[in-house]
């Protein structure tokens, strides 16, 4: 079965999705198969290409009128064709003439797939280069420690006094699990009596 995704960037009356449509139609895409959008590609959150790619199943073919319409990002449009080919659900993009029923279409499929998972290790490679230099630097990645310095030194001697976590956190204003986690970074041990 053919199934037509069609997009327009905004809501407002000066675009219409008409050339798109008349394109899926020619293309033989029923109008009871069609989904759209008046969002802009780099959203996530498009309720009719959510609803046409739950409805694609096996064997289908998923239709739009230009590549860009499906999304704008490399990324997600990678992820896109990525999960239509495990799925078993073909792509074709009329502007583009990519069929992914053809040889030629399942070449650039396979070129999809090929690039996503070259942008994953990019994206992975970017990510450690850039820890270690924030490493070398002295930053350290992720949140910023709820209890340090001074405070962390004033909670360590109540409780070497003899005070109760629950009091420490109460007089703090400290959750009783960040008392426990910061403990166990920091190495604390209860002095034995």
């Amino acid at each position: 079965m053919l199934v037509g995704y069609m997009r327009v960037s905004t809501a407002d009356e000066r675009q219409s999705v008409d050339l798109q449509r008349d394109a899926l139609m020619a293309a033989g895409v029923d109008e009871r198969h069609f989904y759209q959008d008046h969002a802009s590609g780099a959203r996530d959150d498009r309720p009719g290409l959510k609803a046409c790619l739950a409805y694609l199943k096996a064997g289908d073919t998923l239709v739009v009128w230009k590549l860009d319409r499906l999304g704008r990002s490399l990324p997600h449009l990678l992820e896109v064709m990525g999960d239509l080919r495990k799925r078993g659900v073909a792509f074709r993009s009329l502007t583009e003439a990519m069929d992914s029923g053809t040889p030629h279409g399942e070449l650039l499929f396979s070129l999809f797939g090929a690039l996503a998972q070259f942008e994953r290790q990019l994206t992975r490679e970017r990510v450690i280069a850039g820890l270690a230099a924030a490493k070398r630097r002295g930053r350290r990645g992720g949140r910023p420690t709820a209890i340090g310095g001074e405070q962390l030194e004033q909670i360590t001697a109540a409780l070497d006094g003899g005070a109760s976590k629950a009091s420490v956190c109460r007089s703090f204003k400290i959750a009783r699990s960040t008392l426990i986690d910061t403990l166990e970074r920091t190495g604390w041990q209860r002095p034995a009596k």
